[in-house]
């Protein structure tokens, strides 16, 4: 029974869903859109999302938190000097993501995340 679980797997175990989610989060924020599966997708949203909530308050404590979550430097500059700024007005929903196609090798329904403007 699985009473009291919640999240996506992924089919991976902790250590790497992590790492995975780490880096489509870096990926993301270096080139503002990436092609991942739909799952991968929605789980990326749940990552990347209260990041840059986090990121509106410019704080030396709000910094740690992003650099706890996603250790690369340059990101968190990135997070800090240009998403979060760019996203104050809005209250959340900073993603989008299109469905785009079916992947030719298993099937897998392709999905497009960006960020929106």
């Amino acid at each position: 029974m699985r009473h009291g679980k919640s999240g996506k797997t992924l089919g991976m175990g902790t250590a790497h869903r992590i790492a995975v989610l780490r880096n489509m989060a870096i990926s993301l924020v270096e080139h503002g859109r990436i092609e991942t599966t739909l799952l991968r997708a929605k789980a990326l949203r749940g990552f990347i999302e209260p990041l840059i909530t986090v990121g509106k308050k410019n704080e030396l404590s709000s910094i740690r938190h992003v650099m706890k979550k996603l250790p690369n430097k340059l990101c968190v500059r990135k997070i800090f000097g240009e998403l979060s700024p760019s996203f104050v007005e809005r209250p959340g929903g900073y993603t989008r993501i299109l469905k785009t196609r079916r992947r030719v090798g298993d099937n897998a329904l392709m999905a497009i995340i960006e960020f929106v403007k």
